[in-house]
């Protein structure tokens, strides 16, 4: 953790950040005047998919054995239990189910552009453990893009993938019980997950892709376990839009969730190379970053506010939320690991944004607006399971 807290603050100092951050905004925070409310309407979403679930277990399981002194084999056997509860939690939590829920969610919103975030593929294939942390696992077993366009076809709403990017791309074993005493089980088997941001387009809509581009940031978090790194790689994606006589660019991306100080670097390089100034901008993303919590990680200098303030400050983004309703009606994370809560109460702060910037640097005029899946009725009726652990923002926008 120490290495970590270092890193991190090397990456603030390199960038200049830590010495000129103010205080995060709040959500009532200066907001630049719209136009008139004249132009090209465009619905846009953001929609984390929730990835199953909580892929820190292993991390912190492998971290705790060798921190205890364990060795090389005791780090393994406690990363692959971890792993083994890890992907039964996936299951459990069953994609599959939450897909139709998401697809019901788009087809009554029917946002003309989505952007994803932890749309997973789950790959698994034989135990490895003479090459521990390789990705080369090639048996699908959950393709969370390929499962949302069907579910979606199947309610006759055809959306296309106009942007894919793959983040970070981790393995490791799964195995209850030791290879190294004869007590193992637990359909022993290597487990890969590839993490991936996309952006949606409606087939039916007048919306048109004109051009794209996608990068991975240059300031990640890594982890080493007993000599095995493991990158969690987060990026973000662009794609330039034709809509009518209208042309702007949409913004998709994830922030890291683990540091703000990562999250503010990763912001400012966003700002700095996908969002340039003079053209109409869309930018959707989990932030990771609450406007109203000004708490500090213990790994962190910067508080949890920090990229939001960057955004909508030095960015000049509008948090367009705010144009339709307050931050307390917009609450979109975060329920439990297992999705199964049985209420909304899990839903208590916002990280799932939709910001706009015109080329003449003021906000757009919104229609409407919605936070979808955060109600009990979202849920799934048999299984009690709901779309996500976050809420989707869903924005009618006038440019």
């Amino acid at each position: 953790m120490g290495t970590l807290r270092a890193r991190l603050i090397a990456v603030v100092a390199v960038l200049g950040l830590a010495a000129t951050m103010s205080p995060a905004q709040a959500d009532n925070a200066k907001r630049h005047h719209p136009r008139p409310d004249r132009g090209t309407p465009v619905t846009v979403m953001t929609r984390n998919l929730y990835l199953g679930a909580d892929i820190n277990r292993p991390v912190e399981a492998a971290a705790a054995a060798q921190a205890a002194g364990g060795t090389p084999q005791d780090v393994v056997v406690a990363l692959a239990n971890a792993t083994h509860d890890t992907r039964a939690i996936v299951d459990a939590t069953n994609f599959p189910v939450r897909a139709r829920l998401l697809a019901r969610e788009i087809d009554r919103t029917n946002p003309d552009l989505i952007g994803l975030q932890e749309v997973a593929l789950w790959r698994s294939g034989p135990l490895e453990l003479t090459a521990v942390g390789v990705p080369n696992a090639e048996t699908v077993d959950y393709d969370f893009l390929a499962l949302l366009l069907d579910a979606l076809k199947k309610r006759g709403e055809r959306y296309r993938a106009v942007a894919v990017g793959d983040r970070a791309d981790v393995e490791a074993p799964s195995f209850t019980g030791s290879p190294f005493d004869g007590t193992i089980g637990g359909s022993p088997q290597d487990i890969r997950l590839t993490m991936r941001d996309v952006i949606l387009e409606r087939v039916r809509s007048n919306v048109r892709v004109t051009d794209s581009g996608d990068g991975i940031y240059a300031y990640n978090l890594a982890v080493n376990i007993s000599g095995v790194a493991m990158n969690f790689d987060r990026g973000y994606q662009w794609v330039d839009v034709r809509k009518g006589r209208e042309r702007f660019r949409f913004v998709n991306t994830h922030l890291e969730a683990f540091s703000s100080d990562l999250a503010y670097a990763q912001a400012s390089e966003l700002l700095a190379t996908a969002a340039p100034a003079g053209l109409d901008t869309v930018f959707v993303c989990d932030c990771n970053s609450d406007p109203l919590n000004n708490s500090v990680k213990p790994i962190d200098q910067l508080p949890h506010s920090a990229p939001y303030a960057l955004i909508t400050t030095t960015g000049g983004f509008t948090d367009q939320w705010l144009r339709w309703a307050p931050a307390e009606v917009g609450w979109t994370s975060g329920l439990s690991e297992t999705v199964d809560d049985e209420t909304a109460a899990g839903f208590d702060h916002r990280i799932d944004m939709v910001f706009g910037r015109s080329a003449d640097g003021s906000g757009f005029r919104v229609r409407w607006g919605k936070v979808t899946g955060t109600d009990v009725r979202d849920r799934d009726r048999v299984t009690g399971l709901w779309p996500s652990d976050h809420g989707g923002v869903v924005m009618r926008l006038v440019l």
